[in-house]
């Protein structure tokens, strides 16, 4: 209880202090597990539920760990905020667990989402969350310490070196990206895929693309960023690239 008190209190703090710094609303469209069923939106609401990110054409895929999602932070998702420096901007935030995570840390932290669902269940804990794409104009650009990209988020867009450009430009000199990887070294793929629950609801294809660690090191070149370390918790595998 006394934990939960002090998480909400944290989390109220850190809203005000975003909202002076100039964080406004913003609407956006088209997401990650979005249109058809919105299977992604139904699991946020309904507070869990089974889904697989499948292939567009393809019958089967891997789990989403909506559980986990909506769940405190976890052992592996402390190595992240351990790491973390500063100011955190945490792209895809998801229903917030991080953006909690690293507010309780003592750091100044913004999520972006651009799941209504999503960013409805973190604000109506008090978590500083804009619904926004990470490729549309965010507060503070060029000035954040730390971009987390975790849960994949690597895949959004199906573009990683875009991505990893666009994150280059908005961390401080000297900043670094905290991204969790694909555990296959190897794996370096886009494609089209949906999501798909247990009910039989399936999203709208978006792109995506997975990144394991040896992959990354060409992503991150070409977007001017060098991997400065890697670590793995709980079968989980991550990089930090810095500027």
């Amino acid at each position: 209880m006394m934990r939960r008190a002090v998480e909400a209190d944290a989390g109220r703090v850190v809203a005000g202090r975003v909202a002076a710094a100039g964080f406004g609303a913003h609407t956006a469209s088209g997401h990650f597990g979005a249109g058809g069923d919105a299977p992604y939106d139904v699991a946020l609401r309904s507070g869990g539920g089974s889904l697989q990110l499948v292939e567009h054409d393809g019958p089967t895929g891997s789990p989403v760990e909506i559980g986990r999602f909506l769940a405190a932070a976890d052992a592996a998702d402390d190595s992240v905020v351990d790491r973390a420096r500063g100011t955190v901007l945490d792209v895809g935030c998801g229903p917030g667990r991080m953006v909690r995570a690293a507010i309780v840390a003592g750091h100044l932290t913004l999520g972006l989402d651009v799941s209504a669902a999503a960013v409805d269940h973190a604000t109506a804990q008090g978590l500083p969350v804009l619904r926004r794409s990470v490729f549309d104009p965010l507060p503070r650009e060029g000035e954040w310490d730390t971009v987390l990209l975790i849960d994949g988020n690597i895949g959004i867009g199906g573009d990683p070196g875009a991505l990893l450009e666009r994150c280059a430009t908005l961390l401080a000199p000297g900043g670094s990206i905290l991204a969790e990887l694909h555990e296959d070294g190897d794996r370096d793929r886009g494609f089209l895929a949906r999501l798909v629950d247990a009910g039989g609801r399936t999203s709208s294809p978006f792109p995506w693309h997975e990144v394991g660690r040896r992959a990354l090191l060409g992503y991150a070149g070409r977007a001017g960023l060098g991997v400065q370390e890697r670590w793995v918790s709980s079968g989980r595998v991550f990089a930090r690239l810095r500027r």
